[in-house]
């Protein structure tokens, strides 16, 4: 199994950034506290103005929040993202053995788990806010 993609933490390093030091945040800026490569910070901004959640001012660059910081939940960054495909974070291995009774049964079986674990996830990032997570910065 894939790990989700860092896009969401890096997703969530930018809006806390913005949320905390608003004046400061240009994409270099940003780059440097992630330490990461300035084009991966502008694609993923890009996701993040796409999904509504910032302003991108060009010239002298700069981001700002476009909702409140009680109003962007942890689970609103995962969807702006798109750290899982197709809707769902847990796939399955290809073709396992159909003269198995485990290989021919292990989809059906693990499904229901599968998606309860993921709507308890989905559940908790919807309950956390980015000014509560931006509370632990300062």
């Amino acid at each position: 199994m894939k790990q989700i993609s860092s896009r969401f933490s890096i997703a969530v390093h930018i809006l806390s950034l913005i949320a905390v030091s608003p004046k400061d945040c240009t994409g270099d800026y940003i780059a440097g506290s992630v330490n990461t490569n300035p084009v991966i910070i502008r694609r993923i901004m890009g996701m993040l103005k796409k999904a509504g959640l910032i302003d991108i001012r060009p010239g002298v660059g700069g981001a700002s929040l476009l909702k409140d910081r009680d109003q962007i939940t942890l689970l609103d960054v995962y969807h702006a993202v798109e750290v899982i495909d197709d809707g769902q974070l847990f796939n399955f291995h290809d073709e396992p053995n159909p003269n198995c009774p485990v290989g021919r049964n292990i989809e059906a079986a693990l499904r229901f788990e599968m998606k309860e674990a993921q709507s308890a996830m989905e559940q908790r990032l919807a309950q956390v806010t980015l000014s509560q997570l931006a509370a632990k910065f300062v």
